[in-house]
């Protein structure tokens, strides 16, 4: 395959995403509903969950099985510790438009970012101080954020973060892609080396799909001095924050909050 079409391999993206629409019950709650234009004809719908128009924000993408109302429940936690939450979906996730591709995918996070601020604006957000946040999937998105937004955001997270996309694609789809180069991948590692913020990674240290080597290697690739490595011990790819609720978000807290 030729290089950088990996991405978009229909086996390959067969395995990559797992996407799902909103469905009518999936009511908004307390959050405003969000629908941000990528390209023509095609936006992204997403959740907004308002702490106050003085608090900083996260935008956060979700990982590959899931979708922005799924985290309703957690996102009180959010707006609990002083954070506004801007989960969005991928192309053909929720009520977004499209189909997802993993340069769309990359395409996209730059796009959205490009308007996120006016539509904090339009929601009453008066703080432009913006996070970038990513679980598993959407650490490749809010990577991609980070590396084109440099010094205009104040940090980045990654939950669950893969660093070689290679061996993912080989261990979700259970195939061999011998002689496949990871320049063919999202080049997570190269990116993480130029991002000139502040880092947050939380990892796993049971993870059996994004092993927690990953997150290490991309803690390894951070050249910032102001960087953090937060390992759960005991816990998998998909009860991460159930075992290390605690952790976690007093890591995030801190980190948003400068005593990270």
């Amino acid at each position: 395959m030729p290089t950088r079409t990996l991405l978009d391999h229909p086996v390959v993206l067969q395995h990559m995403f797992h996407p799902r629409r909103e469905m009518p019950w999936e009511g908004l709650g307390d959050a405003q509903p969000v629908r941000i234009p990528v390209g023509p004809e095609i936006s992204l719908g997403g959740r907004l969950h308002i702490s106050g128009a003085a608090a900083p924000t996260i935008l956060f993408w979700h990982g590959n099985g899931e979708i922005a109302a799924d985290y309703d429940d957690i996102a009180p936690v959010y707006t609990g510790m002083g954070i506004n939450f801007l989960i969005m979906d991928y192309r053909g996730y929720g009520i977004s438009d499209g189909v997802p591709t993993g340069t769309g995918l990359l395409a996209d996070a730059i796009a959205l970012y490009r308007q996120v601020r006016p539509v904090l604006a339009d929601n009453g957000i008066e703080n432009d101080r913006l996070y970038v946040m990513g679980r598993s999937l959407g650490s490749a998105a809010a990577i991609e954020t980070a590396h084109h937004a440099q010094e205009e955001i104040a940090g980045l997270i990654i939950e669950s973060g893969f660093a070689f996309t290679i061996p993912l694609m080989e261990r979700l789809g259970g195939m061999s892609l011998g002689g496949v180069g990871e320049e063919q991948g999202f080049g997570n590692p190269v990116k993480m080396a130029q991002v000139p913020v502040p880092v947050l990674i939380i990892h796993g240290e049971e993870d059996e799909i994004i092993p927690v080597a990953d997150g290490h290697a991309l803690f390894a690739g951070v050249a910032h001095g102001d960087k953090k490595l937060v390992i759960i011990p005991d816990a998998g790819h998909n009860d991460l924050m159930m075992v290390g609720q605690r952790v976690y978000f007093e890591a995030i807290r801190d980190f948003v909050s400068g005593r990270g």
